[in-house]
């Protein structure tokens, strides 16, 4: 894995060197566009209308149109030379509890390692903030970009979470569809929440699988191989008539299968099993 920036945390007179490495990637499959007729890749070109040629990457630079048709250039340079402290910095703020960061202000997830020298000055803050259950508020640059972020511990790293900014954040009032009236019951509320439950186990990364991808994957083996694609009859959802009827019969399908899983279980483990008799002297 190659890290992607250097810089150093900064909390009050302290600097701690880190590199930055992505800590998540997409998995999903990627497809090419192509000619139906010849089965040819469309190509996508950066063509230049006035000069009606394609232009190279080395030749494209960022512009900032402050006026209709007029544009700044700015150059990689411009862009490392800005007077700001979290440029090659991630400068820290001040600490919260993380339960006080709503997680719709995450954005993207990225590992902190050591830079060079700066092990003892790394294991100090990671050991500091896991005593103080506390997550450090942070702000730096990555990109061109400067970015509200979250430092905390996972899995015995630093892990920097970049944040939208309170304003970046839409409000829930521009929708009209959230202002509706209805009645309910507090018997719906109590049904509702035996379903939940009777849902709710230890949260569990590894059991969720992405069902789309594995279907895909599988459809393009069939059509690779030549076979005959099984499709699944679809389920096309419908209005709901009886809530307290469909509520009852949820509960009852998340008890059944609660019980079929518990059984799995203990077969597994061979909790089931008789266990032999003592023999006696």
């Amino acid at each position: 894995m190659r890290n992607i920036w250097k810089g150093a945390i900064s909390f009050g007179l302290v600097h701690v060197p880190v590199k930055l490495y992505p800590a998540t990637e997409r998995k999903d499959l990627k497809f090419n566009f192509l000619h139906e007729k010849c089965k040819t890749p469309v190509r996508y070109e950066r063509v230049c209308p006035t000069c009606e040629t394609e232009i190279p990457m080395e030749e494209i630079v960022r512009g900032y149109e402050y006026e209709k048709g007029r544009y700044v250039i700015l150059r990689e340079e411009d862009f490392e030379n800005l007077p700001l402290e979290t440029a090659k910095t991630v400068e820290i703020i001040n600490f919260v509890k993380l339960d006080e960061i709503d997680p719709i202000y995450f954005e993207k997830s990225y590992y902190l390692a050591p830079g060079d020298g700066g092990q003892k000055a790394y294991e100090i803050l990671k050991q500091a903030m896991l005593d103080q259950k506390k997550v450090a508020v942070a702000k730096v640059v990555i990109r061109s970009k400067e970015s509200l972020a979250v430092l905390r511990v996972y899995k015995n790293v630093i892990v920097m979470e970049t944040m939208f900014y309170n304003d970046e954040i839409r409000a829930t009032q521009l929708m009209p569809e959230i202002n509706y009236k209805v009645q309910v019951h507090e018997n719906e509320i109590k049904m509702a929440g035996s379903l939940i439950d009777n849902l709710t186990e230890t949260f569990s990364p590894e059991q969720y699988k992405n069902r789309y991808r594995e279907a895909l994957h599988d459809l393009i083996q069939a059509k690779i191989t030549g076979q005959e694609v099984e499709v699944a009859p679809r389920v096309e959802p419908g209005k709901v008539v009886d809530l307290m009827e469909a509520l009852k019969a949820s509960i009852q399908l998340a008890k059944e299968e609660k019980e079929r899983v518990t059984a799995r279980e203990k077969k597994k483990t061979g909790k089931g099993r008789k266990t032999a008799k003592k023999l006696t002297p």
